[in-house]
């Protein structure tokens, strides 16, 4: 936000019934808790106008809280205010040593970072409705997944020890099973329609996809995460966000550390892209003779797909940036 002078900073707080406000004014910080519902950003809004502070040049900043922000930033869209939204741990980084917690100083503490930071922060940018609306489509596909997942975990360890008794789990539970499998399809159906319905995401996800091993669900997510490949300027950022690339960790002579991957990686992208690389081992000749050469040097198997990951970033970063499929290398 270079070039931009605010002379209001925001900090807003946000639970699930309300959400703190800290408005500093120079040398002054007032606070207001307001009701986390359409009424109560509104009056957000009101009580704003009312003390003439201009949204043109005011920079609101909040954390990241997923479902329970969706209405203050809702509006804050509508009213074309400049604001950002940052991961909470960004923040208490930022804010170094401090004692106590409490919503109302945690919203002026939230004010004070926007304050301090404000030349290196970058504005909320909207995440398109049809990224929205697939991003709840595949939530309610992981659930569904996940369910069916742990019903069959049961009867699978009973089995171990009792086959009988795991048999009639077994039976009882095939039902349960064949409706959960009728609900995964329907959805993945409609994640199909909605796919199909928009041209941007079909296209995007028809050039992710030609890059061998990346699927439709693993490319949907790198969308959607991404908001179409908007949010990353390299293929290392994403590869770094998506937990691919680990960070060596060493300190003098003594502490040295094996290089691991970032706790605040994407865990849910880390996961696609490694069935994502598992897939192109098998099916892609050019990483599977890799994947073979880096193994017969006795390199960890882990480490390699590992890497195979970080191949699969790049490639994919590369179909958008020229806006054409990949195309494979034949022999």
């Amino acid at each position: 936000m270079n070039g931009q002078n605010f002379y209001y900073f925001i900090g807003i707080d946000i639970s699930k019934k309300f959400f703190d406000v800290a408005i500093i004014d120079g040398d002054r910080t007032t606070s207001y808790v307001f009701e986390n519902t359409k009424k109560g950003t509104n009056a957000f809004i009101r009580l704003l106008r009312n003390q003439k502070i201009s949204l043109d040049n005011t920079l609101v900043c909040m954390e990241h809280t997923g479902v329970y922000g969706k209405l203050i930033i809702a509006k804050l869209v509508e009213k074309q205010a400049h604001f950002c939204v940052e991961m909470p741990i960004q923040i208490t980084k930022s804010i170094g040593l401090h004692r106590g917690k409490n919503d109302r100083v945690d919203a002026k503490r939230i004010a004070q970072y926007a304050a301090k930071n404000h030349r290196e922060l970058e504005l909320y940018k909207p995440t398109a409705e049809i990224l929205e609306r697939m991003r709840i489509l595949l939530k309610i596909r992981k659930k569904l997944v996940n369910t069916r997942a742990d019903i069959n975990k049961y009867p699978n360890e009973l089995e171990l020890f009792s086959p009988e008794i795991g048999k009639l789990a077994r039976k009882n539970l095939k039902r349960i099973n064949k409706n959960l499998e009728d609900e995964i399809k329907r959805i993945e159906v409609e994640i199909k329609k909605l796919t199909l319905s928009d041209d941007k995401l079909n296209k995007t996800v028809g050039l992710v996809t030609s890059v061998t091993g990346i699927g439709q669900i693993t490319a949907l997510h790198l969308t959607i995460f991404t908001n179409f490949f908007t949010k990353y300027d390299s293929p290392k950022q994403l590869a770094c966000y998506s937990g691919v690339v680990p960070f060596e960790y060493t300190s003098g002579s003594s502490v040295h550390r094996k290089s691991r991957i970032h706790p605040m990686a994407n865990r849910t992208l880390k996961k696609h892209l490694h069935m994502s690389a598992l897939a192109a081992i098998n099916h892609d000749p050019d990483i599977r003779v890799y994947y073979l050469r880096k193994v017969e040097e006795g390199k960890n198997k882990m480490l390699i797909i590992n890497n195979v990951r970080n191949k699969l970033v790049h490639r994919v970063c590369a179909v958008i940036k020229r806006q054409e499929p990949y195309v494979k290398n034949i022999a």
